[in-house]
């Protein structure tokens, strides 16, 4: 599975950015060819919308682009926020119960040499996986890389805020281990699933 990530920061009209996303953008993505889903999230007070789309193929997420290019651009005027775009590959997913509107959402930012990709994946898989799901409240996982520049997300997603919040103090205990085989870790982003359209 591939992943486009289109994330606003500065959003000053979060409920005109999730109608836009709602009724405007889904209805495109339907019509393209290996789409197979969406979320959006929001943390309302650091003022982050991010809007998560996925795709069968690198191929079929490069040829819906240009179809989505207006509503990105009215995104931006209506949310007044500044918009990045990032293209990444799904390399773990593990769904224990389907997020739904209202889930938690904890965004972590991560980075490694593209050589170490492959071992820290196993690595992750292996030992970090299993303790990530024995959380309480745990319902679905994320891990996706850019294989060219090591730049990656893991977007976990918990029953509520608390849930959340107990895994986070988890997550951070855990990374002096991975800091260890080389993976960097930018900032923690914690928000809700606001909008979920899965296939």
């Amino acid at each position: 599975m591939h992943t486009r990530v289109v994330t606003f920061a500065g959003v000053k009209d979060f409920e005109g950015g999730i109608a836009l996303v709602r009724d405007e953008v889904l209805p495109v993505l339907n019509e393209q060819k290996g789409y197979r889903g969406t979320t959006v999230s929001a943390d309302r007070s650091g003022g982050v919308l991010g809007v998560l789309s996925l795709w069968d193929t690198a191929a079929d997420r490069e040829a819906s682009f240009g179809a989505l290019a207006k509503a990105r651009e009215r995104g931006v005027e209506i949310t007044g926020a500044e918009m990045t775009i990032e293209s990444f590959e799904e390399l773990v997913t593990d769904i224990n119960e389907v997020p739904a509107v209202g889930s938690a959402l904890m965004v972590t930012r991560i980075s490694m040499e593209p050589a170490k990709i492959s071992a820290n994946l196993e690595f992750f898989k292996n030992d970090v996986l299993p303790r990530i799901k024995a959380n309480d409240g745990f319902q679905a996982l994320r891990n996706m890389i850019n294989r060219e520049t090591g730049e990656g997300i893991v977007g976990s997603v918990w029953r509520d805020q608390e849930a959340m919040k107990a895994a986070a103090a988890g997550a951070l205990a855990r990374r002096e281990e991975a800091t260890a085989r080389g993976v960097a870790f930018g900032g923690d982003s914690y928000r809700e699933l606001v909008l979920v359209e899965l296939r």
